[in-house]
């Protein structure tokens, strides 16, 4: 499965639609790292992506869902009911080992 769009541009999507400035991170990142991560020069580390989608109050999920399945609802319904259904599997095969 490929990402429509790049973390890079989903993450610049929520903080700008969270009216959020690159310097609103100072307490997780430096204003040069957010600009970094924007124009896909750097990629985040798990824990760093938490810490930014804490900022953004937003779930990191969600922040990956964007990335998916662009601005298209459509294309995020099926997205997200697609990993509810791998959910599931999984978890019903954790419960049945």
């Amino acid at each position: 499965m490929e990402a429509k769009h790049s973390l890079a541009t989903a993450l610049k999507t929520v903080r700008k639609a969270r009216g959020l400035s690159q310097e609103a991170f100072s307490d997780v990142s430096s204003r040069t790292y957010m600009s970094s991560l924007e124009r896909d020069l750097k990629s985040p580390t798990l824990n760093k992506l938490a810490e930014l989608c804490e900022v953004m109050q937003v779930h990191p999920v969600t922040l990956l869902a964007l990335a998916y399945a662009g601005k298209n609802p459509q294309q995020a319904d099926r997205l997200l009911a697609q990993v509810r259904q791998e959910l599931e599997a999984v978890l019903k095969a954790i419960n049945e080992s």
